[in-house]
């Protein structure tokens, strides 16, 4: 398959993407040793980098004086019920550094520092999120007293009884998850001239990236889709966006820049390209409305392709499999706009319903033979 990419603009990519690999991080990490046993165990372990250009510095916090380094790129404080923890991420913060607190007491953690003078911005909180799962459990385990009280003996906030009733969170498997999750969403936002280096050297950090990656590619194709007016005219440029996006999610999973990517490289493009030549099809069937399926094409086929190749490097990635996960997203993107499609030419009647659905039929049948003959 020729590819409609601009290889010089994917060449660069490609060096960025080997520039983060070679990029030097510094991490301090600082261990209130009044935290639960739990979360400070689970940070350790989430920042115990096997890569060779990122420093991990461990730092208990037990009285001594708090002197932060300015060379950090970012700290980590693993908050407990110590009143300090506010003035240190504070101390972080003047010195340029920023500094995530991370806890499974986030309602005690926020008003203790608050009550210290030494207020936590609430997006720097960075705590597991109650799924269903982890409220029920939770609950439960609240069930016979606030579990704040019961394991740490330490009194809720005045003026607010509903404060901490249900801390410390337990890490059980879905607190574990969001809370990686949140971590890696924190870093990639505070840290972002860094982050695709942040994700190479710390496991935690790869899917908040590779998500946003595809999110951001997605509206951006869903934004050439609507503009480009002339046929064909928006190929180049999806594909250019979609080429880089595989780039940077192979890279946020530690993968080099090899002939596998080409490969995976190739099996995007095509069904990315049965997607859009199905959405000008139907487009040409419904022209009043062609312009808002081309933008939910641009957006949904995008999507679906970044997510596949996201679920395909949390696997065991192989060429052959990841053209089977391409597969699947683009048939759900080809019957998804071809059910757009029909529902907005259901006012021309049944007639011109079942031309649009024979449409997407005979386009998604031809391209996929076309592209299993390759």
């Amino acid at each position: 398959m020729q590819l409609p990419v601009d290889i010089g603009a994917l060449l660069e990519e490609a060096v960025n993407v080997e520039a983060a690999r070679a990029t030097p991080l510094s991490v301090s990490v600082y261990v209130d040793e009044t935290a639960p046993g739990d979360v400070a165990a689970h940070v350790r372990q989430a920042f115990a980098s096997a890569s060779d250009t990122a420093r991990v510095s461990l730092i208990y916090l037990d009285g001594r004086e708090f002197a932060p380094s300015s060379e950090d790129d970012m700290a980590c404080i693993v908050a407990g019920l110590d009143e300090n923890v506010g003035a240190y991420a504070r101390a972080c913060r003047k010195a340029g550094v920023p500094a995530m607190v991370v806890t499974t007491l986030p309602q005690l953690v926020g008003a203790i520092a608050k009550a210290a003078g030494c207020a936590i911005p609430e997006a720097d909180i960075v705590a597991p999120r109650l799924t269903a799962k982890v409220y029920e459990h939770v609950s439960t385990a609240a069930g016979q007293g606030p579990a704040i009280t019961a394991s740490w003996g330490a009194p809720k906030p005045p003026e607010n009884g509903d404060v901490g009733i249900y801390e410390p969170i337990e890490l059980i498997d879905d607190a574990r998850a969001t809370l990686d999750a949140r971590m890696g969403q924190w870093v990639c936002a505070a840290c972002r001239a860094k982050r695709l280096a942040f994700a190479q050297a710390f496991p935690f950090v790869r899917r908040p990236l590779a998500l946003e990656t595809v999110n951001a590619t997605s509206v951006q194709n869903a934004g050439v889709g609507l503009l480009f007016l002339i046929p064909g005219a928006d190929l180049p440029v999806m594909t250019l966006n979609q080429a880089k996006m595989l780039l940077q999610i192979a890279a946020a999973y530690g993968q080099s820049i090899d002939a596998g990517r080409v490969r995976e490289l190739a099996a995007l493009v095509g069904g990315a390209f049965a997607c859009r030549a199905v959405a000008r099809q139907l487009a040409a069937a419904v022209p009043v409305l062609g312009w808002a399926v081309k933008a939910a094409v641009g957006y949904s086929g995008t999507f679906a392709m970044g997510r596949a190749a996201v679920e395909f490097y949390e696997g065991a990635p192989t060429v052959a499999k990841f053209a089977e996960y391409v597969s699947a997203a683009r048939d759900k993107v080809i019957a998804a706009a071809a059910k757009q499609a029909a529902g907005a030419a259901a006012d021309n009647g049944a007639a011109a319903v079942e031309a649009v659905r024979q449409k997407a039929t005979d386009a998604a049948a031809g391209l996929r033979a076309r592209i299993s003959r390759r």
